[in-house]
C-alpha cells in the first residue's frame, strides 16, 4: 500500500469518526420539555425543587416547563411536539391515542378523585337525571368530560339531552358561580374552591370513574431517548416519594403557586389525592378500559375501534423507576 493510500485511509477513518461523533451529539436533545399542572401536585414539587435541572445539568440539557390547564391541553402539546412529557387522565390519553396522538402512558403520578358533577348552592339539581335540558360547562377531551358522559349514560341520557358549554376548567367554575350554566363537570383544585368558597354542591360523585393521573411521553422521544426517559421517571419517583413523606412541603409548594386558601388545598390534596402508586400496569389498564368501553357504548368512541388493542399499545410498563 502506498503512503498516499495510507493517508487517504487514515483521513477517511478520521472523517467517519467525526461524523459518528457529530451524529451521536445530534441525537442528544438540548432540552427536555415537560408539563406541570395543578391537577398533578407531584409535577409542582418536581418543578419547585429543580430536581430535573440537577439531574441533567451535567449533560448540558435544559429543562423547559410548560403549564397544562387540562388533559386536553397536555395532549395538544404532546401531539404538536411542543412537550415531550405530559400529565393527563388515563381515559383522556386513551381517547387521544384512538384519535392518532402518538403517545405512550408510562407512569402513575396520582390516584385522584378530581372530578364530580357540580351545581350552585341554591340549585334544585340533585341527581344526574335533573340535567336534562340544562346548560353544563365541560372541557372536552378531559376526565371530567368523560365522567359526565358516563354519568349521563348511567342515567339513560346522552350529551344530546343537555346543552354542553365548552369551557376550560377554570372558566367552567366561573360560569357556574356566576349562574351562566346550571352545572359543571368540575376539576380540582377549582372544584374544591367552588365547594368551599362558593357553597357549590357536588351532587354526583363516583370515585371509581375517575381514571388515574398518568404521565405520557411522545412515542418518538421514548424510541430515540429511552435512557433519558428512564432518568426522568427516576427523578419523578423521587418527587412523588418526597411529596408522600412531606405533606407540609407539598402543601406549601401547591399553595404558593395556586394562591388558594389552606382549607381548599387540604380538600384536594388530603381528601381527594392519593400518591401511593407509581408503576403503571393492570389497575390502570382495567380502569381506563372500563372508561373506554363505556364511551364506546355511549357512541363517543366508534364501534369499529378495538379499544383493548389501542389501550395495550398506549400503556408502556417497561421503564424502570430506579437504577
Amino acid at each position: 500500500m502506498t503512503i498516499l493510500n495510507r493517508r487517504s485511509l487514515l483521513l477517511s477513518a478520521l472523517f467517519a469518526g467525526t461524523l459518528a461523533t457529530n451524529a451521536f451529539a445530534a441525537d442528544k436533545p438540548k432540552e427536555i420539555r415537560i408539563d406541570w399542572a395543578t391537577y398533578n401536585p407531584v409535577s409542582m414539587v418536581l418543578k419547585e425543587k429543580g430536581l430535573l435541572e440537577k439531574e441533567f445539568e451535567k449533560d448540558g440539557i435544559k429543562i423547559v416547563w410548560v403549564q397544562s390547564a387540562g388533559s386536553n391541553k397536555a395532549l395538544e402539546f404532546l401531539n404538536a411536539g411542543s412537550i415531550d412529557f405530559g400529565s393527563t387522565a388515563g381515559s383522556a390519553a386513551l381517547v387521544a391515542k384512538i384519535n392518532g396522538n402518538p403517545i405512550k402512558s408510562i407512569y402513575v403520578y396520582s390516584r385522584p378523585e378530581w372530578t364530580a358533577l357540580v351545581t350552585g348552592k341554591d340549585s334544585k339539581i340533585t341527581k344526574v337525571e335533573d340535567l336534562k335540558g340544562k346548560r353544563v360547562a365541560v372541557t372536552r377531551g378531559t376526565d371530567p368530560h368523560i365522567f359526565l358522559v358516563r354519568a349521563l349514560q348511567k342515567a339513560g341520557l346522552t350529551e344530546k339531552d343537555i346543552t354542553p358549554v365548552l369551557l376550560q376548567h377554570a372558566d367552567g367554575k366561573t360560569a357556574l358561580t356566576r349562574g351562566d350554566v346550571d352545572a359543571w363537570a368540575g376539576l380540582d383544585p377549582m372544584m374544591a374552591a367552588a365547594e368551599i368558597e362558593d357553597g357549590a354542591k357536588l351532587f354526583y360523585r363516583n370515585a371509581e370513574a375517575n381514571t388515574w393521573g398518568i404521565l405520557n411521553v411522545r412515542e418518538e422521544f421514548l424510541k430515540d431517548q429511552p435512557d433519558l426517559v428512564k432518568r426522568v421517571l427516576k427523578v419523578y419517583e423521587e418527587a412523588r416519594k418526597f411529596s408522600l413523606a412531606n405533606y407540609a412541603e407539598e402543601k406549601r409548594v401547591f399553595t404558593a403557586v395556586t394562591k388558594l386558601p389552606e382549607n381548599v388545598v387540604d380538600k384536594q390534596l388530603k381528601e381527594r389525592t392519593e400518591l401511593t402508586h407509581s408503576k403503571i400496569g393492570k389497575p390502570q389498564y382495567d380502569s381506563i378500559l372500563a372508561a373506554g368501553v363505556a364511551l364506546q357504548e355511549a357512541g363517543v368512541i366508534k364501534a369499529d375501534v378495538d379499544v383493548k388493542k389501542v389501550l395495550s399499545d398506549l400503556i408502556y410498563d417497561q421503564v424502570p423507576l430506579t437504577n
